[in-house]
């Protein structure tokens, strides 16, 4: 994690040598975790993720044609294209993020004008902490700030959604974009993924930390088990649907509904709705949970999330549940629970922070004497969405 302040520099460096001027503006987007609210986003219901302390920056200014030349100083290759004809890169890949944002700010009536762009990025790739979604937002956030236009934040978290649905072509929830937008610093954000209503929690983190270990193992097969899942929970609410009124998704069924209802559905079925329906629930709870600053019952939550992903959802692996396993044995650990899709990737845990030294060496330590490999470990903190970071005066 460099230091923001040679990052700001070295990006305006290389800006300057890239395109001959000084950048006019600089915003930085960052990644996220969520805490709870496991393949909850696509069955429109509640999710609870935090800004972290890694991110995308963004420098810009604007050019008097109608061409976006876009510069990555993590691939080292700028790509320009025009305004007028925005299409598929198959070679550099990485610019499609930028120009599905373009693309759909375009489809949304904004006039843009031509721009140079310089990006840097410190989100681990692939590691689930939303790589592409902070692209998104920086890329958006930064024309926004250098035309000018106006757009709420839930707006530009849709149209950062659409560029990866539509334009890069992976079938995402809003999460990623919204909370990489409108995330609030030492607050967790309380997201409704079907009316888009939020509400910030209180999440100090300066009395407990969020520490996000990366098991290393990079995730297979996660493109179509996740398409399985979708389909499963579909059916679940199609059949439960039956029974209970009103039913569009899974976040219309209740508790209590299930309970009546599951010994009709098939098994797998059965499984993968009580996660979904138990997960909802543990998103809502946190809320009054978060207010009261009861962090041993939150990490009990993850505890509890972490359980029903392995096991009902069967979203977990043997380096997940190893490193659950790890932490929850590390000092200081409130609770311990898989983040993101699954299947590899990373943990999150909630750590109490006069321990969370003791902490990370015992978790790596523990990881590697288990697995023989050495896991990332990042201590993070919740942080401000997307903002301008230097401008011109």
């Amino acid at each position: 994690m460099h230091n923001m302040r040679d990052r700001v520099r070295q990006l305006q460096e290389a800006f300057r040598e890239l395109f001959g001027t000084h950048p006019a503006v600089l915003v930085r987007s960052p990644g996220r975790v969520e805490l709870l609210g496991n393949h909850t986003d696509y069955n429109e219901g509640y999710v609870l993720p935090i800004a972290i302390n890694v991110d995308v920056l963004a420098a810009g200014r604007l050019r008097d044609d109608d061409t976006i030349a876009v510069h990555s100083t993590n691939f080292g290759t700028t790509v320009e294209f025009s305004l007028l004809r925005i299409e598929r890169d198959e070679v550099n890949t990485w610019s499609n993020y930028v120009r599905g944002v373009v693309c759909f700010l375009q489809e949304a009536g904004v006039t843009l004008q031509g721009a140079n762009i310089a990006l840097q990025g410190n989100v681990p790739v692939g590691s689930g902490l939303s790589s592409s979604a902070a692209v998104e937002m920086a890329v958006g956030f930064l024309m926004q700030t250098l035309v000018g236009f106006d757009m709420t934040g839930p707006d530009l978290a849709l149209i950062g959604q659409k560029a990866e649905n539509k334009f890069v072509g992976v079938n995402t929830g809003i999460m990623d974009q919204f909370i990489s937008r409108l995330g609030r610093k030492d607050h967790a954000l309380f997201l409704d993924c079907r009316t888009l209503e939020y509400d910030y929690l209180p999440l100090d983190t300066s009395s407990v930390k969020i520490v996000v270990c990366d098991t290393m193992k990079r995730r297979g097969l996660v493109d179509s088990e996740y398409d399985l899942r979708r389909s499963q929970c579909e059916e679940a609410a199609r059949l439960l649907g039956q029974w209970i009124p009103n039913v569009r998704a899974l976040r219309d069924v209740t508790a209590a509904d299930f309970e009546s209802h599951k010994h009709k559905l098939p098994e797998v079925i059965r499984k993968r709705a009580e996660h979904v329906v138990y997960e909802n629930e543990r998103v809502l709870k946190s809320r009054d949970v978060l207010k009261g600053g009861n962090y041993a019952e939150f990490g009990r939550l993850f505890d509890e999330s972490h359980e029903s992903a392995r096991r009902l959802y069967e979203v977990s692996c043997v380096e997940l549940d190893t490193m659950v396993e790890v932490c929850r044995h590390s000092p200081g650990c409130l609770g311990s629970r898989l983040t993101g899709a699954g299947f590899g990737g990373c943990t999150i845990s909630l750590v109490r922070d006069e321990c969370v030294n003791d902490f990370v060496e015992t978790a790596r330590l523990g990881y590697e004497q288990r697995t023989g490999v050495a896991p990332e470990v990042y201590v993070c903190t919740a942080e401000d969405g997307a903002s301008v970071v230097a401008a011109d005066s």
